[in-house]
């Protein structure tokens, strides 16, 4: 399969590329888009910078699937996700060679970094993001368009909802429940369910405010199987 990368700025992504090559699941590389201006023309590690999002439906026409490694909100991800749909691309997941998914279920556009531990059972949806060292339970579901930032503990049998962002080393018990659009913040730890919309901070974890917007927010973040 045939890779361009929106987004150029993470040189993580040069050494997933080389661990995958390693593994001999080498990937075919058309280089980057970023919206940046700055960038484009440029060279990233070795890899052009081809242009902004306009430069899609030609690379589509010629077969290449897309990887968005935009990761620090979980609604810019989402837009851009479907943005690339819009245009004629399909999304593709890419997934360091270290994670093992046995007994794993992944829907479509998916980035996985190294050293992320998924048990049996775990189900993920479309469009989301998991960092280095995360560790999620067996049973667990994360839904569409969520952050799980490096080294978080998400316990057995817990259901994470669309759109949610939990920061690095938060701990999430057995059988939580974290509903949409809602925030983790690092270090937490969350002993309860968590609403809609809800900012959670400190050990134990509590809600700092709810954030009414992104609680009434629609809820379908997947991207409905059209990166496959």
């Amino acid at each position: 399969m045939k890779l361009c990368f929106l987004g150029a700025s993470n040189p993580e992504t040069i050494r997933m590329l080389r661990a995958l090559e390693r593994a001999g699941q080498r990937c075919e590389v058309a280089g980057f888009i970023d919206n940046d201006p700055s960038l484009q023309g440029s060279d990233f590690y070795g890899y052009p910078v081809l242009g902004g999002s306009d430069r899609v439906a030609g690379l589509a026409t010629e077969g290449v699937h897309f990887v968005n490694l935009i990761t620090g909100s979980a609604l810019v991800r989402y837009e851009t996700s479907r943005d690339i749909i819009r245009r004629g691309g399909r999304l593709a997941n890419f997934l360091h060679p270290s994670v093992d998914l046995d007994m794993v279920s992944l829907g479509c556009g998916n980035y996985i970094q190294e050293a992320v531990v998924l048990q049996a059972g775990v189900v993920i949806g479309d469009n989301s993001s998991l960092h280095m060292g995360a560790k999620v339970g067996h049973e667990t579901l994360i839904g569409s368009s969520t952050f799980i930032a490096h080294e978080v503990s998400v316990s057995g049998c817990c259901r994470i909802g669309d759109g949610v962002f939990v920061g690095t080393n938060a701990t999430i018990l057995p059988r939580v429940r974290i509903g949409n659009f809602a925030m983790i913040g690092a270090g937490a730890v969350v002993t309860k369910d968590v609403p809609d919309g809800a900012v959670v901070v400190g050990n134990p974890g509590r809600i700092l405010r709810i954030d009414e917007a992104n609680a009434a927010r629609q809820h379908d973040l997947g991207l409905n199987g059209q990166g496959h």
